[in-house]
């Protein structure tokens, strides 16, 4: 095999892996706003629980004080009551006391109500609050593991474009440039094998001259049909 041929699948090798490594880190945002979103998410249905537990408790106080408003009420008509003389009065006193009584009842009724909804309320919220605590520790744990991979992919990415930079100084220009145009045209396929008379990049098959040429291994030979650099593989 040509050293020309060798140096490009090693130049190559190194390119395919920087561009992988690239593509990580351009997931790395998108990555970590999943994260945030699912936190958010989370975080505003504990929120929503909540203000619903809120919203019950304030109903329930509100109907704690209309009832204890009416049974004032109540005590007020009943000294009044023993206070008159007058049977119509006192009739009359006396039907007000009975509908307030029977309010007072049907307002202690929706109370109890509400008391059980909160009950079950506060069950919902402390269960919103374990996964909120679940979710956020786990979230955390995750942006800190990107961030040490992010990290990891820096370090290799640098390592590898030095390694990359000292290969490319030692394969001549207008080579280096054919093959970093097929790179960046043919999808990381830039130097392909040459099997069984077809280009392994387009899988079409070639002339007899171009296989020969190929198969003497004295010469960069390109496919005539995709133009990609072709090397002789005997697997």
């Amino acid at each position: 095999m040509l050293q020309e041929i060798e140096q490009l699948l090693i130049l190559q090798d190194r390119d395919r892996k920087i561009r992988a490594l690239k593509h990580e880190l351009k997931l790395a945002p998108m990555q970590r706003k999943d994260l945030e979103a699912r936190l958010s998410a989370t975080h505003q249905q504990l929120e929503v629980v909540k203000l619903k537990s809120k919203e019950i408790e304030v109903d329930r106080k509100k109907l704690e004080n209309e009832a204890q408003s009416r049974r004032e009420q109540i005590a007020k008509y009943q000294t009044q009551k023993f206070q008159t003389r007058k049977n119509e009065e006192f009739q009359a006193l006396s039907n007000e006391i009975k509908r307030f009584e029977d309010e007072v009842r049907s307002l202690e009724d929706r109370e109890l109500e509400l008391m059980e909804s909160a009950e079950a309320m506060r069950k919902t919220v402390a269960d919103a609050e374990k996964e909120d605590s679940a979710v956020k520790a786990l979230v955390q744990e995750q942006a800190a593991d990107l961030e040490a991979k992010e990290k990891a992919i820096h370090a290799q990415l640098g390592s590898l474009e030095t390694e990359r930079a000292n290969l490319a100084g030692q394969i001549d220009e207008d080579l280096l440039d054919t093959y970093t145009r097929l790179f960046q045209s043919k999808g990381d396929n830039a130097v392909v094998p040459f099997e069984h008379d077809v280009c392994m990049g387009c899988h079409m098959k070639l002339t007899t001259q171009t296989a020969v040429r190929v198969k003497g291994g004295r010469e960069i030979v390109h496919c005539e049909q995709c133009g990609r650099i072709l090397y002789w593989s005997d697997n």
